[in-house]
């Protein structure tokens, strides 16, 4: 029986060891676990199934992008098909790279955005500080201004009163 693994390497344990019957598993696997396809060349059959009956070798690639199986008498059928094996686990690979480096940008970019809320929320809360700062100014100029009014309306109702 010849297995072929996710690193591309072919096993061969032993030539002539009975009747083999190809057998890939159609179960689906998670992504972080290796992905070990197995298959005979002994007693190969010349029955191939229906296109639309091909186990899937990898689950989640689509159907027309799935290694379809070798031919079993021809080695160059079976380099093809490890070849193709090895390319549809550097593409999920990729693909499972690129989910998360597109996870990772909508990270920054929420990051992103909070920074500038808070900048800008910032930037209101300054100018508010700037108008109250400049209300607060005036306020104490007026208030000055109505104690020394007060002091001269006093002093001229003492004056009154003393006059009188």
């Amino acid at each position: 029986m010849i297995k072929g693994f996710d690193d591309g390497t072919l096993e061969d344990p032993g030539e002539g060891q009975g009747a083999g019957a190809h057998m890939i598993s159609t179960a689906r696997v998670p992504a972080d676990k290796p992905v070990r396809i197995a298959f005979s060349l002994d007693n190969a059959s010349d029955d191939a199934p229906p296109e639309d009956a091909i186990p899937l070798v990898f689950p989640e690639l689509e159907q027309h992008l799935q290694p379809l199986p070798p031919c079993h008498d021809s080695l160059e059928s079976m380099e093809v098909f490890k070849q193709h094996c090895q390319i549809a686990e550097e593409y999920h690979e990729v693909k499972k790279e690129i989910a998360l480096l597109e996870e990772r940008k909508k990270e920054l970019l929420a990051k992103l955005d909070q920074a500038e809320k808070e900048k800008l929320d910032a930037a209101q809360l300054a100018r508010e500080f700037e108008a109250l700062t400049e209300e607060n100014r005036t306020l104490k100029l007026a208030q000055s201004q109505c104690v020394e009014q007060l002091e001269k309306l006093r002093i001229q109702y003492q004056k009154r009163q003393g006059s009188s």
